[in-house]
């Protein structure tokens, strides 16, 4: 697979811009803060159908345009398929595969398969779990394209909950213990669609932290040249009272789903005290060790920035062993990196179909990279530069 043209109308920085690629690795070259950037967020953007940079749509729409249209030709196996994304902030974004509209954005999930290392990866390793939770669910969802609604299921029931519960707090703060009360009568309803949903999102996310594993343990070997072990888990103590439930358990969804309700009924005083949901695989986390100890608070610099690496690299390897070589994107990290780990990156990123980089120094990106290359200035992209 490999991204052949990339349109832009009103993205970020660009009123229009037109990329055309060719599989091997394509390097751009810029300043920082001229938007090469903003190239391969777009196509993360059509992979994911989210940001690695930001929460929102938003920003994504250039200041004083109204909607952002995003245009991605992509080949797979002799065949080319057009993507059409139409980014409105505030309203359900719109979307054409070849040709055709979609009924839901998410149903173009799938067709451009991608993994992105970007400076911000190191919140993987020392940042907080919603980070690495969004990890795997992206993952989740590139492997297995289903899990995008029962991502989306789970997330607008967690909604409706918080809301009930935050009502209920609120009521009872103004209203004290003679004052109006909050109907939860619905609460029970939601706490099914909550164990239901949330049981399959558990489920996968063991499944795949089982699977990501070995590749974990042999990118950060081959990373590291050797300096350590590193491992992946599911930790879903967050719900089950610190009490450590085997990963097998974890992957039967009836058995999941039965514990979760009755954490939910456990927790319930408590999450009426507090106005919000306290249990869930919201609030749950993987542990990333390195030997014997965690490596948040542990790894130091460079041991951690090898992880993040190895995370990655992990979810490559585990999406090309599964029939569809993904595309490779490094955006501006050979900068952050050390010449051994840079070389040892080059070397394992150069065998992939399509590896499209990005850096602000040419010296910075190794000869093994050496491809096509694009020059990325005063709101124009090059090639040749």
């Amino acid at each position: 697979m490999y991204v052949r043209r990339l349109e832009l109308t009103d993205f970020r920085s660009y009123p229009r811009s037109e990329v055309d690629f060719e599989p091997g690795p394509s390097v751009l070259v810029g300043p920082n803060g001229l938007g090469k950037t903003n190239l391969v967020e777009a196509l993360g953007y059509v992979a994911t159908l989210t940001s690695h940079r930001v929460s929102t749509d938003q920003p994504l729409v250039r200041v004083g345009a109204e909607r952002a249209i995003i245009r991605c030709a992509i080949v797979h196996d002799q065949r080319e398929l057009l993507v059409e994304l139409e980014i409105v902030p505030g309203k359900a974004n719109r979307a054409r595969l070849g040709r055709t509209p979609m009924a839901r954005a998410r149903d173009v999930i799938g067709a451009l398969r991608l993994v992105m290392f970007a400076p911000e990866d190191l919140a993987l390793v020392r940042g907080d779990p919603s980070e690495r939770r969004r990890y795997l669910d992206d993952l989740l969802v590139a492997r297995q394209p289903r899990y995008a609604g029962v991502r989306a299921d789970y997330e607008r029931v967690l909604k409706q909950r918080n809301a009930l519960l935050r009502t209920a707090y609120l009521a009872r703060k103004v209203g004290g213990t003679g004052g109006r009360t909050a109907d939860l009568s619905t609460l029970d309803v939601w706490d099914g669609h909550l164990a239901q949903h949330g049981a399959e999102l558990i489920a996968g996310r063991t499944e795949l932290c089982a699977a990501l594993a070995t590749h974990v343990a042999k990118a950060y070997d081959a990373v590291s040249a050797g300096r350590g072990e590193a491992r992946i888990a599911y930790d879903a103590r967050s719900w089950i009272g610190g009490e450590a439930l085997a990963a097998e358990s974890l992957r039967d969804r009836e058995q999941v789903r039965e514990r979760l309700r009755a954490a939910l009924d456990e927790a319930r005083s408590a999450e009426v005290e507090r106005g919000v949901t306290l249990v869930g695989p919201h609030r749950d986390d993987v542990t990333l060790t390195l030997g014997d100890l965690p490596a948040k608070g542990y790894a130091s610099h460079g041991e951690s920035w090898s992880f993040a690496l190895a995370l990655r690299l992990a979810a490559f390897e585990l999406l090309r062993g599964e029939g569809i070589e993904p595309v490779l994107v490094l955006d501006d990290v050979f900068a952050e990196l050390d010449s051994g780990r840079r070389e040892r990156l080059a070397e394992l990123a150069a065998s992939a179909s399509q590896v499209l980089v990005t850096c602000a120094v040419e010296a910075d990106v190794p000869s093994s990279l050496n491809g096509a290359r694009y020059t990325v200035a005063d709101g124009e992209v090059r090639r040749g530069g």
